[in-house]
């Protein structure tokens, strides 16, 4: 029988860089690992922009859910592929305007769930929880999430960065379509993802994809946009990371053409 910390250091894959530790690295986390550290490293010699995409994939998560809580009255948030935690994390940042927020988090890195659970804590008249789930498990997530949020009312689901790690023989729009189709109107879907316009981003991604335990698949913005099918869009639509309602401060970088977002409202 396994012992349950040998099946977490075996979840943990220390011999192989992952996408969670590797965005930590880049961000300038240091809940990482050494593989995790020299793919980033290598990554950034390829594509030094890299860390800006980073950090402004970030900032629009930020500018998301003051959107969702704000402007939009969302109360409860689904945040699939959460990565470790840093700074302005989704409950953090919907709780901030509105204490009463419900947010969980699903991930299926141990070490991300780890650190959630450690530091991820609620306000008193909130919610949070964490799901050990993977987002081609659809099923799986929509029903831990309803242990947590009222599924009858509306939802924002967030997916940043997350489907450019499914391949399109998993399906990736239906696996979006499935969890959306389970949330009410007046739910929301805001998504993320890398585009595969840009050379250099191929190459570092190619390298870390020979590298890496879990591989990442860059689309084309419109293959992107595809994924908001039969929702409506919230202005200014789908654009690059950087362009979606911008804070006042100028972007850090010209990454225009490396990843793209949007929010949109399922009607």
């Amino acid at each position: 029988m396994t012992h349950p910390r040998e099946e977490v250091r075996a979840r943990l894959q220390t011999d192989r860089p992952h996408s969670a530790r590797v965005w930590n690295y880049l961000l300038g986390g240091k809940d990482n690992y050494p593989v995790d550290s020299e793919a980033g490293e290598v990554i950034l010699k390829t594509f030094p922009e890299f860390a800006a995409v980073a950090r402004l994939q970030r900032k629009f998560l930020a500018r998301a859910v003051r959107f969702l809580a704000g402007e939009a009255g969302v109360r409860q948030f689904l945040d699939i592929g959460t990565g470790l935690p840093t700074a302005d994390n989704t409950h953090e940042l919907a709780q901030h305007i509105a204490p009463e927020s419900r947010i969980v988090y699903v991930d299926n890195d141990p070490l991300v769930l780890v650190h959630a659970q450690a530091l991820l804590t609620s306000s008193d008249e909130g919610a949070c929880a964490y799901v050990d789930a993977d987002v081609r498990d659809p099923e799986r997530i929509l029903a831990e999430a309803a242990k947590t949020l009222d599924l009858s009312r509306p939802v924002a689901l967030t997916m940043l960065g997350i489907m450019g790690q499914i391949s399109e023989a998993e399906r990736p729009a239906d696996l979006v379509s499935t969890l959306m189709s389970a949330l009410p109107s007046g739910s929301y879907l805001a998504l993320s993802d890398g585009t595969n316009t840009n050379g250099a981003l191929n190459t570092a991604v190619g390298f870390y994809n020979g590298q890496s335990a879990n591989t990442y698949h860059l689309r084309s913005p419109q293959e992107i946009a595809s994924f908001f099918t039969g929702l409506d869009l919230v202005e200014p639509g789908v654009v690059s990371t950087a362009a979606w309602r911008p804070d006042a401060d100028p972007a850090e970088e010209d990454t225009a053409d490396v990843s793209v977002c949007g929010v949109a409202l399922k009607k």
